[in-house]
């Protein structure tokens, strides 16, 4: 009988860690949308209108590079 020189490899890739401080902060809609919070809610709010509170509370889309470098650094 002859031995076979194979050498063994894994074929399993490693795991994508989650960037824990990204998670808090963007979240992905089932459709794939990168969904981000508004910046100015958090002081200063009685000077803004109602309107513009509910408004600012919605949330953005975020668009471009700046969306595939968060879903690579969320490991989707």
């Amino acid at each position: 009988m002859v031995k076979s020189n194979k050498i063994k490899t894994n074929t399993k890739s490693n795991k994508v860690k989650t960037n824990k401080a990204i998670a808090k902060r963007f979240r992905v809609t089932k459709t794939g949308k990168v969904i981000s919070k508004s910046p100015g809610l958090n002081h200063k709010t009685g000077k803004k209108s109602s309107k513009r509170k509910r408004s600012l509370s919605q949330g953005t889309r975020v668009e471009g590079a700046l969306k595939k470098k968060i879903l690579r650094n969320l490991g989707k």
